[in-house]
């Protein structure tokens, strides 16, 4: 009986140490925002920069194309025709000789 009240008490003893003890969790704190601080100093202006510098001057665009050479003129309209010669009268054309001295 000696063994087997000493194998009753061990068995018992890992049979509790087995068993994971009851924990109760911590309580959550809740944190609760208080009233709002005094409001801070503005705050200071911010110096003027520097005018920045020009900016280059841009390309000179390209030449225009040549234009394009006129129409040939239209040929004039061709004049009237005089009127067809007559037949000469019997009139006499007296031309003088010049003199010479």
């Amino acid at each position: 009986m000696k063994y087997s009240s000493l194998f009753a008490v061990l068995m018992s003893a890992l049979a509790l140490s087995a068993c994971q003890p009851v924990v109760t969790p911590a309580p959550t704190v809740v944190a609760v925002p208080g009233p709002a601080g005094p409001t801070g100093a503005p705050g200071a202006t911010a110096e003027k920069g520097a005018t920045g510098a020009t900016g280059s001057t841009g390309d000179t665009g390209a030449t225009g194309n040549t234009g394009n050479t006129g129409n040939t003129g239209a040929t004039g309209a061709e004049g009237m025709q005089g009127e067809r010669g007559r037949k000469g009268t019997d009139t006499v054309v007296v031309v003088p000789v010049p003199v010479q001295r």
